[in-house]
């Protein structure tokens, strides 16, 4: 089938040289897909670059004024001609059989599958994260490991879209990415795909490779973005399972997380010393090579920083942990109905 490689940029020229680098490299034919760059109002010569690119891809660039991802695949879509649609972030290099991969498993397991292939981490001394983006990708791995040992299947909430392929009609039919979210934009399109009938798929050898770089306030801002969203998405958007599940989770996190929460939501001056001491505990476990250590503290500022944001949309702490025991008592009667 014709493919179109979606690659939405901002700011990261050398990285896009890096993506471009690993498409030239596919084993499929390079006549048979294209490749669409949006560069969204990118300040440092990615525009002047891509004017001036010389390679073997069919390469089409656009460009517009900076208005995000989700506008900036959007518009990838309305100049994509292929019949399948491979979403590429500008920072995940794909290995050589990325492409030829998730053709396969399309032909393998028809037109309403998503595949999602792994973004794994480079070799250590290729490129060095930061320890709190390492925590992300540790995080990423023992999702792709639960997925292979089949412990459980793909949904909606593993729709990311640094590698992943759709055939473009459903994407059309969805229509498309929403712009007024600049975080969760791609899970959000997930759950209207799921909701058209659309099935997710892992596809473990459909690799590619992350070099991603993120600020400890940028990475920070991503928990709390979610946390916000999951409740629009529940309020607004018609998820109505998403929060229910989200406090049920509550329940099973580490009893450390659930004390945290309990302390430090909707305390500014107790959370500010809780996340300066948790990032100190993260990058000394990691300095002298404790990963379970740095695991834990960076775990626990993301759930913290997610659930701070869950309670700021919802209205407040006494109206977060008030639908966390009232999901508690409904699985609770629901086990005697069983019973």
């Amino acid at each position: 089938m014709n493919l179109s490689v979606i690659l939405p940029t901002y700011n990261r020229l050398g990285q896009l040289k890096q993506v471009l680098a690993g498409l030239e490299a596919q084993t499929e034919p390079l006549d048979s897909f294209e490749v669409i760059v949006v560069s969204d109002g990118s300040p440092d010569g990615t525009d002047d670059y891509l004017r001036k690119l010389e390679t073997p891809l069919r390469v089409t660039a656009v460009f517009q004024p900076n208005q995000g991802v989700a506008a900036t695949r959007n518009h990838g879509l309305a100049k994509a001609t292929g019949a399948l649609v491979l979403f590429i972030d500008d920072d995940v290099v794909p290995a050589p059989q990325l492409i030829a991969r998730h053709r396969a498993a399309h032909a393998r397991l028809g037109p309403k599958a998503i595949v999602m292939g792994p973004m794994l981490s480079p070799a250590p001394e290729k490129f060095e994260m930061a320890p709190w983006v390492q925590w992300e990708q540790a995080m990423l791995m023992k999702q792709y490991n639960d997925m292979m040992a089949g412990n459980w299947q793909p949904t909606a909430r593993q729709f990311y879209t640094g590698n992943t392929s759709l055939r473009r009609a459903h994407l059309l039919t969805s229509g498309g990415f929403d712009a007024s979210f600049r975080r969760a934009e791609d899970v959000e399109l997930a759950y209207r795909l799921a909701d058209l009938g659309l099935t997710f798929h892992f596809e473990p050898e459909a690799i590619g490779y992350h070099y991603a770089q993120r600020s400890f306030a940028s990475w920070l801002a991503i928990p709390y973005a979610y946390g916000r969203n999951d409740v629009i998405f529940t309020r607004d958007k018609g998820q109505s399972w998403l929060l229910t599940t989200i406090f049920t989770e509550f329940h099973g996190r580490h009893p450390l997380i659930r004390s945290l929460t309990q302390l430090c939501l909707d305390r500014p001056a107790l959370s500010k010393i809780a996340l300066h001491s948790l990032k100190l505990i993260g990058g000394l476990g990691h300095k002298v090579g404790n990963a379970t250590v740095s695991r834990m503290a960076y775990s626990a500022i993301f759930n913290l920083r997610h659930y701070q944001g869950i309670a700021d949309e919802l209205g407040g702490r006494n109206r977060f942990f008030r639908a966390i025991n009232e999901t508690r008592q409904m699985a609770h009667m629901d086990a005697l109905v069983i019973e």
